[in-house]
């Protein structure tokens, strides 16, 4: 099949495999007699499929087994809500604003803590770099620290996640990964909460993952709703309410996609970790090369995820996604709120993908020289 290639930001391109075992199994899974769609949540087929999912999901990201999986409903941004109501204990959280996420992710928690600290911020650089964790002004005895380790819209990413213990600080690390989850390791001994939207990296929009450190469960403010409570949702192993049952599906077939890539001797995320330093490398350096192009971003946590770029001479925005369209590279255009262009290269981008559009660029600029 000749399909173009997806460079949305989410909902994104899903792995053509899985796309086509999910058509195969559309009617019927596994001689059932039902698609998933119909399934009940509480049967023993949806249950292999979710206890599968869980299982797949543990290997692909090493989740150590004092961390509860939780699949839940309501994206990024619900969470932005969810994880003050279950980790907040009404008392002061700490944020590090470094683009659009996690500013909005700070607004919501207002309305659940009783302060919300900016420990740090990097919009005097209007999002383009990140602020060192030694220049973090850490509340003494904060619930918990928040950070959006890829910011998607302004393409700045965490490539290593700070430890709060070296900087003094016992608060738990929260990071929204929405955008980069399964693109690279994740080192948990830093981290007691990560979350993220499925539509980039792992499926379909409409599932959210939690990933939780078994320790801050048990703590939700009376006010949260027992399907937020993710106690309540680790007891009932993600069934207390009806899950999203196909995203759930998509994904487990995603992960399954993830644990058969190899390059070299590495396999699922080690490889794909490989596979999309490549790929953001080859786009860097041909719009650092440019004199059409360009990329705002502080080289040193540039994300390899999202990439967004602006044309020098914006009059010709409309010639150049125009001509884009026309090579089968779609969704280039960037978020409403900073303009320009945007090529999100998650996993199931191939390195292909993004050669196409290099030289696409490439010649779009030599004929406008």
């Amino acid at each position: 099949m000749n399909r173009p290639y997806n460079f949305s930001a989410g909902p994104a391109a899903i792995p053509a495999e899985v796309l086509q075992q999910a058509a195969s199994e559309m009617l019927d899974w596994h001689g059932s007699g039902m698609g998933v769609m119909e399934m009940s949540h509480r049967g023993k087929e949806f249950l292999s499929i979710y206890q599968q999912a869980e299982a797949d999901l543990r290997t692909l990201l090493a989740v150590p087994a004092n961390f509860k999986i939780l699949f839940m409903q309501g994206g990024g941004l619900a969470e932005n809500a969810i994880v003050p109501l279950n980790l907040s204990r009404a008392a002061a959280v700490d944020f590090v604003v470094t683009g659009s996420w996690s500013q909005k992710s700070q607004k919501e928690a207002r309305k659940y803590a009783s302060e919300v600290n900016i420990a740090a911020s990097s919009q005097d650089s209007d999002f383009t770099t990140l602020p060192a964790p030694a220049t973090w002004s850490l509340s003494r005895g904060a619930s918990y620290l928040h950070i959006c380790s890829n910011e998607t819209i302004n393409g700045i990413e965490f490539h290593e996640l700070p430890d709060l213990k070296a900087l003094g600080s016992d608060a738990p690390l929260v990071i929204d990964f929405s955008s980069h989850v399964a693109s690279r390791s994740v080192d948990w001994s830093r981290v007691g909460l990560a979350f993220g939207g499925a539509q980039k990296n792992l499926g379909p929009a409409g599932l959210t993952l939690v990933v939780v450190r078994e320790d801050l469960l048990g703590h939700a403010l009376p006010a949260c709703p027992s399907a937020f409570d993710y106690k309540t949702v680790a007891d009932n192993e993600s069934m207390y309410n009806t899950p999203p049952t196909w995203g759930i599906y998509v994904a487990g077939l995603t992960f399954q996609w993830l644990l058969r890539q190899r390059e070299g001797e590495l396999t699922g995320v080690a490889a794909m970790e490989q596979r999309n330093i490549a790929k953001a490398e080859l786009l860097y350096n041909a719009i650092d090369a440019s004199q059409l192009y360009v990329n705002k971003v502080a080289v040193n946590c540039r994300s390899r995820m999202n990439i967004p770029f602006f044309l020098r001479d914006e009059s010709r925005n409309d010639a150049f996604l125009a001509g884009a369209r026309e090579r089968g590279l779609l969704q280039l255009k960037g978020h409403k709120s900073v303009g320009g262009m945007r090529a999100s290269v998650y996993n199931a981008m191939p390195l292909a993908g993004v050669q196409a559009l290099v030289d696409y660029m490439r010649e779009f600029e030599q004929k406008r020289a």
